[in-house]
């Protein structure tokens, strides 16, 4: 139910963090897996190790901005293996700043990597999907698609509307066999995480704090979400948003 042998995956992001913890738990359930990033040297190094846990791994130059570059990489990757099967959504970046001072152009490159890069990234992979008979898309929300913040207010609203994307996708191509999930990344220690903690001290104990498990969680924690949903054992789950979070969002 949770084997993933034969699969070929294709994910955005996927040379360290979250992305690699999610790309590691993909390689042990068996898929062959694409790693994405526009850091050639990260994508390598995050491919070879894919391939110390016995997968087979392809590294792919990406710029998720650029719908061309999309369309270029995932026809490279079915060219490589034959067949695509599953698309994970996780490239992401903010940049932090109250309402009143974010520059439109920070707004735009926050909204274009974390939501529009999404959706050109499933619609390069439907066809592939249909001709295969079905698959599996996993768009990375956030805790900030439930809660909001003053100094993330592009990157609230691009994991807002991930939510949504993931519903409308979900309905649209449910006739295909196409699931189409979206995963809630609690406060995982990750770059963007400590880059956080480095401009906002009190962040660090503040979470902790409010976590019921007590710990920040790691990219591994999100193996076992990324094998589910990518999975048969997830083939009657569709639309659905659900937290990884320690518990973060069930805490009143």
């Amino acid at each position: 139910m949770f084997t993933l042998k034969n699969k070929v995956a294709f994910i955005t992001g996927g040379n360290k963090g979250i992305g690699l913890g999610m790309a590691c738990g993909l390689a042990k359930a068996g898929a062959s897996v694409a790693v994405a990033g526009r850091n050639k040297d990260m994508n390598e190094k995050a491919a070879e190790t894919l391939r110390e846990l016995g997968a087979e791994a392809m590294p792919v130059a990406l710029d998720v901005t650029d719908a061309s570059a999309i369309t270029e990489a995932v026809e490279a990757v079915v060219r490589h293996w034959g067949h695509l099967n599953i698309l994970v959504n996780n490239a992401g970046m903010t940049v932090r700043n109250r309402p009143e001072d974010l520059a439109e152009e920070d707004w735009h490159t926050v909204l274009d990597t974390n939501v529009t890069s999404a959706f050109l990234c499933s619609k390069a992979c439907y066809r592939h999907f249909k001709s295969a008979g079905g698959g599996k898309i996993l768009n990375c929300g956030s805790m900030y698609s439930l809660f909001g913040s003053e100094w993330v207010p592009a990157y609230a609203a691009s994991k807002g509307a991930i939510v949504q994307l993931t519903k409308s996708v979900a309905v649209a191509w449910a006739k295909d066999n196409i699931q189409v999930n979206c995963f809630l990344p609690g406060w995982i220690d990750t770059d963007l995480t400590r880059m956080a903690r480095s401009q906002s001290p009190q962040l660090h104990q503040r979470v902790e704090d409010r976590i019921p498990v007590g710990r920040w969680g790691e990219p591994k924690d999100l193996e076992g979400i990324a094998v589910f949903l990518a999975s048969p054992a997830s083939d009657y789950i569709t639309g659905a948003s659900i937290p990884v979070d320690g518990g973060f969002s069930a805490f009143g």
